[in-house]
């Protein structure tokens, strides 16, 4: 079966080709949203604009006026670069613990609608702190 575009990150995959391929456009939409979340303003070639830049807001104080400003930049981007793309609900938490790569860890929940494939999913984003 023909891929629709290369799993990040990539690997070396002997069954599609030379790298993995993403065969379902839930998973693209998933891996291109997930993209769209992780990349920072000024990071993408010929689109400063792009992206959320989540972990901009890492050493940030952690309020309501902090996760208000995250959330209204998640659904702006989203309605720009993927408007076919449903925001549902952001949710933020703190995580904290003693494992090295849990404290003080910043996860961000975005429950999502695709319109065209009629599905819900959730992107869940952890931000480490270290």
């Amino acid at each position: 079966m023909a891929g629709i575009t290369p799993q990040l990150p990539l690997n070396v995959d002997n069954i599609d080709g030379h790298y993995k391929l993403i065969k379902s456009y839930k998973n693209t939409v998933r891996q291109n949203f997930k993209n769209l979340i992780l990349t920072s303003p000024g990071e993408r070639m010929m689109d400063p604009e792009f992206g959320v830049g989540i972990r901009n807001y890492l050493f940030e104080n952690t309020s309501i006026e902090l996760t208000s400003q995250i959330e209204a930049r998640i659904y702006e981007q989203t309605s720009k670069y993927l408007p076919f793309v449903d925001v549902t609900n952001v949710s933020f938490g703190m995580q904290s613990g003693d494992e090295v790569g849990t404290a003080n860890a910043l996860n961000v929940t975005i429950s999502y609608y695709i319109i065209p494939l009629q599905f819900y999913d959730n992107l869940e984003i952890t931000t480490p702190v270290y």
